[in-house]
């Protein structure tokens, strides 16, 4: 299969159907389904698998959503362990931009792409993120950061969650922007770069706000700026990154994916299960609560949609910072 930007690829067996369902998909699933983490426990990502397996059988004939934690390599090696799976819906994956969109862009050496390797399922949630400092650090706000980057070129450090990463990325762009240098310093999971950062191994980081929230509201990261154009209500009085640096407005995202050319109506059953879920008031709220985050839900197509935006995003950012996992 030729790749054509995201193409027909990610859109292999999307199309939900107008008619009902065959008779194998709604019977979907009659065992237990696996949801492969691409990152360690303990992280944003493994925290909202974990709370939408609490509630899947509800949705799906009693069987559970069982959680298997799979890191490394940025997250390609969960992606490369599903993309080598049967598309029969009893392997799936919580979606990750490194493994499941610019895993390729990263590593061209790579297994598997990213633009052909999946059948998107469903956008589940978006998670603001943090710019954090040590609380050794003199920084005030965000300007005060820039100027000290600015006076002291690669003279800070900021860990992530690994190369790829949305931490990686965020703090990436925003230094892009802001025309400043700090020195890389990636790990295997949320929990490891925050605490890596509460060490004071690093002086900076960018996580998820759920990552980082415990930390913070204990003293021992403080907070600069949030990811997204408007405050966080779990971090009230951090303004966002976008009223120094007009525009910036990113969140992290999680979803749903299947190996590759799933049938159009399996594809649909696991997205009205997982969209059942996530409409759960309880589910939005426990992410909401432990995660900032905000549920987000659509087709499978939507789910693609997004993934090409995010391709196009961040491909002029890696290639020109010479981003490479190998």
């Amino acid at each position: 299969m030729t790749r054509r930007g995201l193409g027909a690829g990610l859109l292999t067996g999307l199309a939900a159907p107008a008619i009902a369902q065959s008779q194998s998909a709604s019977a979907w699933p009659d065992r237990p389904v696996r949801l492969i983490v691409p990152f360690g426990a303990g992280g944003a990502i493994d925290t909202l698998s974990r709370t939408v397996a609490q509630r899947f059988s509800e949705f799906a004939n009693g069987q559970s959503l069982v959680v298997e934690n799979r890191s490394g390599a940025g997250g390609t090696v969960a992606g490369g362990f599903v993309a080598r799976e049967k598309p029969d819906g009893y392997t799936l994956m919580m979606a990750d931009v490194g493994s499941n969109a610019i895993g390729k862009l990263l590593n061209p050496g790579l297994a598997y792409d990213p633009a052909t390797a999946f059948t998107p399922i469903i956008h589940l949630v978006n998670l603001p993120g943090v710019v954090i400092a040590h609380p050794s650090v003199t920084v005030k706000d965000l300007p005060d950061l820039i100027a000290q980057a600015k006076a002291r070129p690669g003279a800070f450090t900021y860990s992530s969650a690994g190369i790829g990463n949305g931490s990686h990325l965020f703090m990436a762009l925003l230094l892009r922007q802001a025309g400043v240098e700090m020195v890389h310093v990636p790990y295997r999971s949320g929990a490891e770069m925050v605490t890596a950062l509460v060490r004071g191994d690093a002086q900076f980081g960018f996580p998820t706000v759920s990552s980082a929230l415990q930390m913070i509201r204990g003293g021992q990261a403080k907070a600069i700026a949030v990811s997204t154009a408007e405050e966080t209500p779990a971090l009230p009085g951090i303004p966002p990154v976008a009223r120094t640096i007009p525009g910036f407005n990113l969140a992290v995202w999680h979803g749903i994916m299947a190996p590759a050319e799933m049938e159009p109506a399996l594809a649909s059953r696991i997205n009205t299960v997982f969209a059942r879920v996530a409409a759960l008031p309880e589910v939005q709220e426990a992410v909401f609560r432990a995660q900032a985050g905000r549920m987000v839900g659509g087709s499978p197509k939507d789910f693609a949609d997004h993934i090409a935006r995010e391709i196009a995003r961040w491909e002029p950012l890696i290639r020109e910072g010479g981003f490479k996992v190998e």
